[in-house]
């Protein structure tokens, strides 16, 4: 019987265990499995918690339907009819700028009559497609934003949406690395603009022939969850691998042993895997690594984490300065203010807030604003309340609030993480039965996640099959 260890309970730890098994089993392998995770809950930075009738997500709130990875584990687990879609109010997002939200265009009539962006603004997007070529090295999203759509498009609406999926710096993230799609475009077809145009039509074409067309590039989809909140999911996730997880357990350190591992917990006590998989944060992985590899430990620790207070604010609705008809919006950095975007949680799901009341969850802090991180509660509220006021007039007081912080919230890839990335994987070809997975690496949405299990699953049964 092979032993194999999973280090690490979130989204991405639960998931390459569950599929694992499942997938050894049917595969008639013999493996003996087991998931350690130091909290004494698992799921990471998925939490759902519902308090005076709010229910507050700790870190992401769904995931996208467009991508099929999260949407195939869910009918695996057989929760399919479990899932909860956002409304259509999901679809308008807004940007805050000049003391007021404006709506994203999402069209070219309502970008010209939009005043998001000054009309020298608007010409110098209309330039993209004589834009000049990529460098043809690894360049940072906000060089390419400069480079491509000009200084006004990276500012209020590149920078604004790093922020709200990294809360990361466009300075230093690398653009292939962040957004591969968009570098595949733009090297396909020499431009967005005629990127767009030959997607269409093709998805156009598509149609004709009766065929399902995938999304063009950009966020497309629907966001989706569960009623009982996102952590639905990881919670199913344990309950199905049932004593296979060990919470409360860290992992103190990982070592060669013969021709397999030896992990030891923090208690002292000693296990023996054919198999390790660490969905531990690049950084916990680091420290346990520590006596295997340093090369690896150097490179792992190179992958920063950005910081993020989520803030959690109930109101009533009615006399709210704006009306709850969106997602939500973002604020980019010029604009001076604490928050980096807030979402309108209750009016994309229902029963995210009790009758009458609506739930806004703030973002602050990020890899521009780590100071943020040790403002006392009372006053990072207070500043979370003082944004709510400009940004949509909301004067009343919450009747509901709370705090959540993510000291290490989201990885960054920065400038150089492809390379990083090839490091990685060269150091881990020299140890058979290591495996690395997690967000850490090759996207940090819930799909990614599962996507890279998936991957990760792959490849541990090819190196069961053969060891």
């Amino acid at each position: 019987m092979k032993k194999v260890l999973v280090i690490g309970g979130g989204i991405s730890g639960l998931s390459t265990a569950w599929l694992l098994d499942k997938r050894a089993r049917a595969a008639g392998m013999n493996v003996d499995l087991c998931l350690l995770e130091q909290e004494q809950q698992p799921g990471g930075k998925i939490r759902s918690v519902r308090e005076d009738g709010f229910l507050c997500e700790w870190g992401p709130n769904g995931f996208l339907d467009s991508k099929p990875q999260t949407l195939e584990l869910c009918a695996a687990l057989g929760i399919t009819d479990r899932l909860h879609r956002s409304n259509d109010n999901a679809r308008k997002r807004y940007i805050f700028t000049g003391g007021e939200l404006h709506r994203l265009p999402e069209n070219g009539p309502s970008f010209l009559k939009s005043r998001l962006l000054s009309w020298p603004g608007k010409l110098r997007l209309l330039g993209e497609p004589f834009a000049a070529n990529p460098p043809g090295t690894d360049e940072s999203l906000a060089d390419f934003g400069r480079r491509r759509l000009g200084a006004e498009a990276l500012q209020k609406l590149i920078a604004p949406m790093a922020s709200g999926i990294f809360a990361g710096d466009p300075e230093t993230m690398s653009l292939v690395s962040c957004f591969p799609r968009i570098a595949e475009l733009e090297r396909e077809y020499g431009g967005l603009f005629v990127a767009m145009l030959a997607l269409a039509k093709k998805k156009r074409q598509e149609r004709k022939e009766g065929k399902i067309s995938s999304s063009a590039a950009g966020p497309g989809g629907t966001l989706t969850s569960f009623k009982e909140g996102i952590q639905f999911l990881t919670d199913t996730l344990a309950a199905q691998l049932g004593e296979r997880v060990r919470t409360g357990v860290a992992v103190a350190s990982v070592t060669r042993s013969g021709n397999s591992w030896e992990v030891r917990t923090s208690t002292g006590e000693t296990l023996q895997a054919d198999l390790v998989i660490s969905a531990a944060p690049a950084f916990a992985a680091a420290g346990m690594l520590e006596g295997v590899d340093t090369d690896l430990v150097a490179t792992l620790r190179q992958i920063l984490y950005s910081t993020l207070n989520v803030v959690c604010c109930g109101f009533k609705t009615e006399g709210l300065g704006h009306p709850l008809d969106g997602f939500g919006y973002l604020v980019p950095k010029e604009e001076g203010r604490t928050v980096l975007g807030t979402l309108w949680d209750s009016s994309m799901f229902e029963e995210r807030a009790p009758g009458g009341m609506a739930l806004l969850r703030s973002m602050a802090g990020g890899a521009c604003r780590p100071e943020l991180m040790e403002l006392p509660d009372s006053e990072l509220l207070q500043r979370v309340r003082d944004d709510l006021q400009a940004a949509m007039g909301i004067t009343q007081p919450p009747c509901f609030s709370r705090i959540i912080r993510h000291q290490q919230a989201i990885p960054q890839y920065t400038v150089g993480h492809a390379k990083r990335l090839e490091a990685i994987e060269g150091r881990l070809s020299g140890l058979p039965g290591l495996l690395l997975t997690g967000n850490a690496f090759k996207g940090v949405g819930l799909n990614d996640c599962v996507a890279a299990s998936q991957a990760t699953v792959d490849r541990a049964l090819a190196f069961l099959s053969g060891c």
